[in-house]
């Protein structure tokens, strides 16, 4: 009976692992799904830092103590506090061992591994942790992954309650291995869904990215009015740049631009700064006022005249917090944004050019332009810009 309970615990805790959408749903699900497992009040999953020397807690779940968060921003213990993890693991998988969990109880006594490490008058701090919290004792089981110690998962009960034993220590090795599959599993759908939505040249977020943040955004806006804006701006003169220096100093020049980019889109809360695709760029503002974003996009053209070799930026913006008319869809705010960016570039303008801030709504000359059918593109002229963005959706 207790067997089948445990088999249909650990398949609880992988189908929660795999139902997670996001790390820290994952991490949660990790630690809930053993703490359910062991019968356990608490429990925790945690990080070895390698390269700050730290453990550091990624969730906390169940019974928490006045100290613990469920997500801590910087929970973290010296790994050194933790020999188990940073010392005697490595030397039992040097001598062909497997990393197997241990108990630790209140009273200082160990049930597995770690106790041929006892010495006369040692107090491990996980003894002195479990004191202060009030807890009983402990069952600590190294995760491993990829032949390396990754973290530890870490389940308590309160004091009073039955003790953990050496079974306990034995089944919380199997979780800690569905555990460690399950954050492999996770690890990969972060990297795809990284590499899905982020521009490989610049680190910036790619137009899937802006088009799902626009979706989004759009929902609020309906919803409640939020503010929507977005900046799309065009690096001038790329093409005279590659032509006479090469591509690769081109593609420098677009780094260097994402970067002037991200430092702007820092000036502003909830902001995605992003590559549309070859020399053009955008931000797409969610909530600040259309005046905070028209600065933050005239200090971005200002920046960007400084960078050697180019010729500054083309740069249009239009905001929900101007008079640009009603947003029935996305479509027609990157209209807009491409309309007042289209104009900079003829007029050769040095600063942004904004929707809705030349005249009345209805004769505002970018939103004019934005409005008008989608002219037929002239075979000779495929990049003309009066194509205003008809192919977005």
């Amino acid at each position: 009976m207790r067997e089948d309970r445990r088999l249909r615990a650990v398949v609880a805790l992988a189908r929660g692992m795999a139902a997670a959408h996001t790390p820290q749903e994952s991490w949660r699900a990790a630690a809930d799904g053993a703490c359910r497992a062991l019968s356990g009040s608490f429990a925790a999953l945690s990080v070895w830092e390698r390269e700050r020397g730290l453990l550091r807690v990624l969730v906390n779940v169940g019974n928490r103590s006045v100290d613990e968060e469920e997500f801590p921003e910087d929970e973290t213990y010296p790994v050194h506090q933790f020999p188990e993890i940073a010392e005697f693991l490595h030397e039992r998988w040097l001598e062909g061992g497997e990393p197997n969990a241990w108990v630790e109880t209140a009273a200082g006594t160990a049930v597995g591994p770690v106790v041929d490490r006892r010495r006369g008058g040692y107090c491990h701090q996980r003894v002195a942790a479990l004191r202060r919290r009030g807890r009983g004792c402990c069952v600590v089981a190294p995760v491993v992954l990829n032949g390396r110690a990754w973290g530890e998962l870490y389940v308590a009960r309160p004091a009073g309650e039955p003790v953990f034993h050496g079974d306990d220590a034995a089944f919380a090795t199997v979780l800690a291995s569905v555990v460690a599959a399950g954050i492999a599993q996770s690890e990969r759908l972060e990297e795809a869904r990284r590499l899905a939505f982020t521009d490989s040249l610049t680190g910036l977020g790619n137009r899937r990215a802006v088009d799902l943040r626009l979706d989004e955004a759009m929902e609020a806006h309906r919803r409640d009015g939020t503010v929507i804006s977005l900046v799309v701006c065009d690096l001038n003169g790329l093409k005279k740049v590659n032509d006479s220096y090469g591509h690769a100093v081109g593609d420098q020049v677009l780094e260097r631009f994402g970067s002037v980019l991200s430092r702007c889109a820092a000036e502003l809360p909830h902001v995605l700064a992003a590559r549309l695709g070859g020399d053009e760029f955008c931000l797409l503002a969610v909530g600040p006022s259309a005046d905070e974003v028209v600065r933050v996009a005239g200090d971005l053209c200002a920046r960007a005249r400084d960078l050697e070799p180019g010729d500054g930026v083309a740069c249009g913006v239009a905001s929900t917090g101007d008079p640009i008319g009603p947003l029935r869809s996305a479509r027609r705010l990157f209209r807009l944004a491409d309309a007042a960016q289209y104009r900079a570039k003829a007029a050769g303008s040095i600063e942004p050019v904004v929707a809705g801030r030349e005249g009345d709504e209805g004769e505002d000359p970018v939103v004019r332009l934005a409005d008008r059918p989608p002219a037929p593109v002239d075979p000779a002229h495929p990049g003309d810009r009066r194509r205003i963005r008809g192919r977005r959706s």
